[in-house]
């Protein structure tokens, strides 16, 4: 075996994901145990004034920098750090081959993780995840509060968890920078700063190797660069700008409401750097893989979604204005929903503008993209609606209130009966962290790889 292999092969059998306090107690010790080669800093505080902390590990020529729950959703990649974490500290063959100075911070949104963990040991229940989900606002998210300023567009309000990122890259001007996204449900995808053919058979085969499928029908979002199979350029909020003038009337300064990626960002510092994110689902279905042609046109079925979406968030929005006088107690959760709600309402023209007249619609959709549009993507929606739940449940005067316990009463019954849809209408299936993990080590240390060998 190779030193690469060997770290991947000796990944832990985890069952579920670790806490903010494990994570932050995993590093201490690391510090503790290995002085000369690791280094704990707190680089920053989040909005509710909890400490963020970063790993400073060896000493190599070159600079990467990797960062956990850059949406506080996905979970996995903390996971991956803490265990390259000890293995860089613990594996000098490890540190030479590689050659880089490693700045890893764990929990990027220590605030949004917190609010997850009420399913973060139960990973194969979808049903708990969906009730024990936050997600932030656009403009409070660390992967998309970066300054940016393009045309008509200027944003310069990163959140602090962002400035804590921002600080390291200022600094450091990386080589290689790691997000650690994650997905929900669906199969494996890769994002990239640039093409790299030489790494896709690798990629590919991380996944393969552990019965995972990649995720081979609809992309994230429509305007991304595809380079391989379930590998895409790394999208950028410069490249939404260009999406929405295109197929919107407005000025896309006035539909987007959030700043740019870490790529937008860090490569003002060092246009060279390379980047990569591995998306990697709790869940799958065999069908995200299936590319036989169905009889189904894909513009008909993306529309379809799309009405689907709009009906579902015209039906979410007038619940919340009617538990909205009720609201007795602020959370973060009001601040997500009125940012997705208002986000959607500005963007949906654009994308049904899109979804009418893009060329490659065209043709019958495969099962893999019937799949996305009539399934997976639909599943998502259950997350905003986990997320309302939760809003009138923390209220102070909820057990008291019947608006808001007869709201509460009739969320439940949607979430309840959605999932037990989706449990009928699919093969579900879920994936062994430990196989998620291993899955994003590959990547990310075949990719350092890549950068330190290439310059």
């Amino acid at each position: 075996m190779s030193v690469l292999e060997k770290v991947i092969e000796n990944v832990p059998n985890y069952t579920g994901f670790m806490t903010v306090e494990e994570l932050n107690e995993s590093s201490k010790a690391l510090a503790t145990q290995f002085p000369n080669l690791v280094e704990m800093k707190q680089v920053g505080e989040s909005a509710s004034g909890q400490p963020i902390y970063c790993l400073r590990i060896g000493h190599g020529k070159r600079n990467a920098l990797l960062y956990g729950f850059p949406h506080p959703n996905e979970p996995v990649g903390s996971l991956m750090l803490d265990y390259l974490s000890w293995e860089l500290a613990r594996n000098e063959e490890l540190r030479k081959l590689l050659d880089f100075t490693w700045y890893i911070v764990k929990v990027a949104d220590v605030d949004g993780a917190k609010l997850n963990e009420g399913w973060f040991k139960t990973p194969y229940s979808f049903r708990k995840y969906v009730y024990n989900y936050y997600r932030p606002a656009g403009n409070e998210q660390v992967e998309w509060s970066f300054p940016v300023e393009y045309k008509t567009l200027k944003y310069d309000k990163p959140s602090p968890e962002t400035k804590a990122i921002m600080g390291i890259i200022d600094s450091t001007k990386p080589d290689f920078i790691y997000s650690l996204h994650n997905a929900g449900f669906g199969g494996v995808y890769y994002y990239v700063s640039e093409d790299v053919p030489l790494l896709y058979p690798i990629f590919e085969k991380a996944a393969q190797d552990r019965a995972v499928p990649l995720s081979l029908g609809e992309p994230e979002v429509p305007f991304v660069k595809q380079y391989h199979r379930a590998v895409f350029q790394m999208p950028t909020t410069v490249d939404a700008y260009d999406f929405y003038e295109k197929y919107s009337q407005k000025d896309p300064a006035e539909i987007i409401m959030s700043g740019e990626s870490s790529l937008g960002y860090a490569r003002r510092f060092n246009p060279s750097l390379f980047e990569i994110v591995c998306e990697v689902p709790y869940y799958y279905d065999e069908r995200v893989c299936n590319l036989r042609q169905t009889k189904s046109v894909r513009r008909d079925l993306v529309l379809e979604n799309l009405e689907f979406q709009r009906k579902d968030m015209e039906m979410l929005k007038q619940t919340y204005v009617k538990i909205k006088p009720c609201i007795d107690t602020h959370t973060k959760f009001q601040d997500a929903l009125e940012y997705f709600m208002k986000s959607f309402e500005k963007s949906f023209e654009a994308e049904r503008k899109w979804a009418e007249t893009a060329e490659e619609l065209s043709k019958n959709a495969t099962v893999a993209e019937k799949f996305d549009n009539e399934v997976a993507s639909r599943s998502y929606s259950l997350f905003k609606w986990g997320m309302l739940y939760r809003l009138i449940r923390s209220q102070k005067k909820y057990s008291k209130d019947p608006i808001l316990k007869r709201a509460a009463t009739e969320i439940k019954n949607l979430i309840d009966s959605r999932v037990e849809q989706l449990e009928r209408k699919t093969k579900f299936k879920v994936i062994p962290v430990k196989k998620l993990v291993q899955i994003q080590l590959t990547a990310g240390l075949y990719s350092s790889l890549y950068k330190s060998l290439k310059g």
